[in-house]
């Protein structure tokens, strides 16, 4: 067994070591998420030796070089103002979502028109209009991080997969009886599953075009899915007020996680996969043990319902958006409210952390988008210019750019 390559991965922290087993190649990664500027890099890299055998005494240096260049970045220090760069006039019809590709280059809306449009970031030039959905286009998403395929769930019960050079459909897949109203590519690319209104989620094989399995089980509308990051499990998040895991190779159902007294409005595993979130219209946030199932705390302090509920990247952080017009930050490990990120004037229905977690990006029906510190919950930044509800918001994986989308139809970048 021959180390090959080391590579850095700056989001979240960590090392991919490539290497060789028999004949094949292979990967494998060393998470550091909890590296900070001035963690002992020398210390570290000698732990890391102890349980990692690719990591032997010769490439001992180029390892804590290694370790070294992703604390630079860790210690950067930020303050960059985002200034409109273009007014993307998207669609005849309100838009529903907005998606980034990994690096930013290019992004993609949905819209009530029927259509996905995949757009050039730089340029704004639309690149391809993805057209055969027989009503709303709602849920969209890359395959990130590879970001050669695009699937969208439409309101007319079918998921599409498409090219993203190209703008050809691979597949179409059938078999849900209700609109389906959100989907995600699993890490790996091989799968993509949709929640529908129909209550069950469905997995699918993007190179065969069939459909591997269905998780039945809840008794209400499935509003929420997400894999965790090596793709064998997926939650999904319900109006009967649960979220359950499952296995995703067997179809299985391992946990329902129970407790909310009001719809599930969206839910997410944490980067290393022990911890669940979930957000209520009960106006609660949950913590969960991933492994058992078990409640691990009540996130509370909102006065209504939790529309939005995300982690940092490397699960320290939960971010909570709230139809009371605030957002707060808690400490995955205390379980404590450390910012309250008070401004806006209406609703907050889409939050997100920067991949660094130290910006907030957060979306409203004031018709403001705003940017904020982490730590402190202090607003750095307001996003004007949209002349309705905001619903949409992302960063690409820099954190240099962002998007807004707007029911005013327009999506708008930032840099």
């Amino acid at each position: 067994m021959g180390l090959r390559r080391l590579l850095l991965r700056y989001y979240p922290p960590g090392i991919i070591l490539e290497y060789v087993q028999g004949d094949e190649p292979k990967t494998r990664s060393i998470d550091l998420l909890d590296l900070r500027p001035d963690t002992d890099a020398i210390a570290l890299v000698e732990e890391i030796q102890k349980a990692e055998p690719l990591v032997t005494t010769s490439c001992k240096e180029h390892v804590i070089h290694v370790v070294r260049r992703l604390q630079e970045k860790l210690g950067e220090k930020e303050d960059h103002k985002f200034h409109l760069f273009k007014v993307l006039r998207a669609h005849i019809l309100p838009l529903t979502n907005v998606a980034f590709n990994k690096s930013g280059s290019r992004f993609i809306t949905g819209s009530y028109d029927r259509t996905c449009k995949v757009w050039d970031t730089m340029s704004g030039e639309e690149l391809h209009v993805l057209e055969g959905h027989r009503n709303v286009v709602y849920a969209i998403a890359f395959n990130n991080p590879y970001g050669d395929k695009i699937a969208t769930g439409s309101f007319d019960k079918t998921c599409k997969l498409w090219s993203t050079e190209t703008g050809k459909c691979y597949h179409t897949f059938r078999g849900h009886s209700a609109e389906i109203v959100c989907l995600s590519f699993n890490p790996q690319s091989t799968l993509v599953a949709t929640g529908s209104m129909d209550g069950t989620a469905k997995l699918w094989d993007i190179e065969k075009g069939e459909e591997t399995v269905t998780l039945s089980g809840h008794s209400g509308e499935i509003v929420a899915l997400s894999f965790n990051t090596p793709g064998d499990r997926i939650i999904t998040g319900s109006f009967d007020h649960t979220v359950a895991v499952w296995d995703v190779g067997t179809g299985r159902m391992l946990h329902t996680l129970i407790g909310h007294r009001g719809e599930i409005s969206s839910a997410q595993f944490n980067w290393d996969c022990s911890l669940i979130v979930s957000g209520s219209m009960d106006r609660t946030a949950m913590l969960w043990n991933a492994v058992t199932g078990t409640r691990i705390a009540t996130l509370t302090g909102h006065s209504d319902e939790i529309l939005d509920v995300c982690f940092d990247y490397v699960g320290q952080r939960i971010a909570t958006a709230s139809a009371d017009g605030s957002a707060r930050v808690y400490n995955a490990e205390t379980k404590k409210c450390i910012a309250k990120l008070e401004g806006h004037g209406g609703e907050i229905s889409k939050i997100c952390f920067n991949p660094k977690g130290n910006r907030i990006l957060t979306a409203s029906s004031d018709k403001t988008a705003r940017l904020w510190d982490a730590a402190t919950g202090h607003c750095l930044q307001i996003l004007e210019g949209h002349t309705e509800e905001i619903f949409s918001c992302a960063f690409n994986y820099k954190g240099n750019i962002v998007i807004t989308g707007s029911k005013d139809n327009t999506c708008r970048i930032w840099h």
